[in-house]
């Protein structure tokens, strides 16, 4: 359900509003209802905005190069610290950049130099300084000539691939001018050098990436400096929410908070310099919603936000879902086996890992806790067990069992049928309410006609001795309905109109129940096909193995285990999203749930 909200007007003098705002914050109780009438330093803000992105792109990368197979211990958070992270890991990137940049260009120069050897350069320009002058060629090596070693003294220093290195040596003039060739600059260090540099750059990257590494220990600062960030932006917003009143002497502002606290806050804000006023939200009021709800039907909150959560005057179909889907959920897995691993999975991760996992993610454990369970119990129905039946052996109990609780095919498929009447009835049940609850009785009577139609209906094709189809029992209540749906769909429209609206309805209604009703047929498609595949890999598994009994018994196991760890994976999503379309199409739909609501979110740190 729903929890009731109460509103809260403040009214505080312009010069103690920020002092105002930090007691409200502190006291995080209050969902201020944000606008954006008041001016403020958008620079400011912009600038929150900015270090927020660059914490989380630093968070994101430094969990990227965190050592997942021997983690450093983090160290403790330090909001100050945090801050600066950002900055050094963009230091140590632009070093990493620019050392990069002279690690291609080294690895460029190495290239080029290879084939030439390793010599001092500055021997080259001794021989230049005696008059002798030493040039680098490169030709294709069909168009080398032997001539040129004749003509100008030319040495072949390397023949690669197609190509051949040479030099020419001449003194005084430099008649190799007149060779048109691609020629090489003399390089400036030797290959020695070059690869002395190298090193030494491949050196220092691998300083920088470990330097880079071991800022991932402080990723509690960095989230810790986030927090402080979007606590900032939060209160930047809030602020900017008041409305100015009395030439800018006076701010308003207005908020929410939950029914049950309103005494700790009254109490609260009775200290503190402002004026504010309670009281019940109005019709046209965008409420924010908390879901009040008991602790079974909490474990499906995440589920019903998935979709969009309810107006404030809705009812909450959080409670009324909830049991349909465990065992939809069920249906659709339909295997003990299955069923038994996510429980038992989920219980193990629970109890061995209580100090390390999240509320939010012991809630979700807990969900599928009970999801398995009811996956166990819905097994039963079939009798699937990692893709044997049970009720095929020979054991007294099973077969007992069996007589009592044993589903075929055809007993599944009716059973998936009318699930979907019951719930879709159900539905329709929550819409009368709904529509009693915002818009009073009249508004109603015509989901009334449908709902009392409906049921006679059921009741005349199950219970026949007490009201046969089209006896005069069932057709008074027939003809009543009639009236409700012909003449009651738009009060306050002219009769016509109303009989007009109410033959569309019907039209729809007739389609779409019949649509809706057999959408349901999914949860006994499901569980089928499952339990197909699960006794296809074990017949697979069972079929390949040689007669060897210990390598026999090892490509079982590697078959049935792969096997079922796909099936498995592939029907826990379909009965994880199937029973989700149910839920959100067809039961929604019919419940006539609009939705809309905002989540509460008290201002706070």
């Amino acid at each position: 359900m729903v929890a009731t909200m109460k509103k809260f007007v403040f009214i505080s003098f312009h010069k103690d509003y920020d002092r105002f705002l930090h007691a409200l914050r502190d006291m995080g109780m209050i969902h201020v209802a944000e606008q954006d009438s008041m001016k403020v330093d958008e620079e400011k803000l912009q600038d929150y905005l900015s270090t927020s992105k660059r914490l989380n792109e630093s968070i994101k990368k430094l969990k990227q190069l965190r050592d997942k197979k021997a983690p450093a211990p983090y160290l403790d958070a330090d909001t100050g610290r945090g801050m600066e992270i950002p900055a050094e890991i963009e230091q140590i990137e632009n070093k990493k950049s620019a050392l990069y940049q002279q690690l291609q260009v080294s690895l460029k120069e190495r290239d080029n130099l290879r084939p030439w050897g390793n010599f001092d350069p500055e021997n080259i320009y001794r021989l230049k300084e005696e008059g002798y002058h030493v040039r680098f060629f490169i030709v294709p090596g069909k168009e080398y000539d032997p001539e040129w070693e004749t003509q100008y003294n030319a040495v072949v220093i390397q023949k690669e691939g197609s190509k051949t290195y040479f030099i020419t040596i001449t003194k005084g003039t430099q008649p190799a001018d007149e060779l048109q060739l691609e020629e090489m600059k003399v390089p400036e260090v030797s290959l020695e050098a070059l690869n002395k540099l190298i090193d030494s750059l491949q050196e220092k990257i691998k300083k920088e990436d470990k330097a880079l590494k071991a800022l991932s220990a402080e990723i509690p600062s960095a989230e810790a400096a986030l927090k402080a960030i979007e606590s900032d932006i939060f209160f930047t917003k809030v602020a900017r929410s008041a409305t100015p009143a009395a030439e800018d002497k006076l701010l308003l502002l207005q908020g929410w908070a939950p029914e049950e606290n309103v005494a700790e806050i009254t109490q609260y804000l009775e200290s503190q310099d402002v004026y504010f006023r309670v009281s019940d939200p109005e019709p046209e009021d965008d409420v924010p919603i908390k879901f009040k709800n008991n602790r079974f039907m909490r474990l499906f909150e995440p589920i019903a936000e998935l979709y969009m959560l309810p107006k404030y005057n809705e009812i909450d179909l959080t409670p009324f879902f909830a049991p349909f889907y465990m065992i939809f959920f069920g249906l659709s897995l339909g295997d003990i086996g299955y069923g038994t691993l996510l429980f038992l999975g989920a219980t193990a991760a629970r109890t061995f890992g209580k100090e390390k996992i999240s509320r939010t993610m012991r809630g979700m454990l807990a969900l599928v806790q009970i999801l398995g369970l009811s996956t166990m119990v819905c097994g039963l129905l079939t009798g699937g067990f990692f893709g044997f039946n049970i009720y095929e052996t020979n054991i007294p109990f099973f077969q007992n069992m069996k007589n009592q609780v044993y589903f075929d095919n055809s007993q599944m498929f009716t059973l998936s049928l009318i699930l979907g009447v019951v719930q879709i009835m159900f539905a329709m049940f929550l819409k009368i309410v709904n529509r009693i609850k915002q818009f009073g009785w009249t508004q109603a009577l015509s989901t009334i006609g449908w709902f009392v139609l409906l049921m006679s209906v059921i009741v005349a094709v199950l219970f026949p001795a007490i009201m046969p189809m089209g006896g005069t029992l069932h057709l008074i209540i027939m003809g009543l309905s009639a009236i409700l749906i012909f003449f009651f769909n738009s009060p306050g429209k002219n009769p016509f109109m109303n009989f007009g609206l109410g033959l569309w309805d019907t039209y729809n209604m007739a389609t779409g129940l019949l649509g809706d009703v057999l959408s349901y047929v999914r949860l006994f498609a499901l569980g089928l096909s499952g339990g197909i595949l699960a006794s296809v890999f074990n017949s697979l598994a069972l079929g390949l193995k040689p007669d060897n009994l210990i390598g026999g018994s090892i490509v079982f196991l590697l078959i049935f285990l792969f096997g079922h760890s796909i099936n498995m994976f592939m029907n826990v999503l379909g009965a994880f999203v199937h029973p989700l379309r149910l839920t959100f199409v067809e039961f929604y739909k019919n419940a006539e749930f609009e939705g809309g609501g905002k989540k509460y979110n008290p201002f706070r740190k």
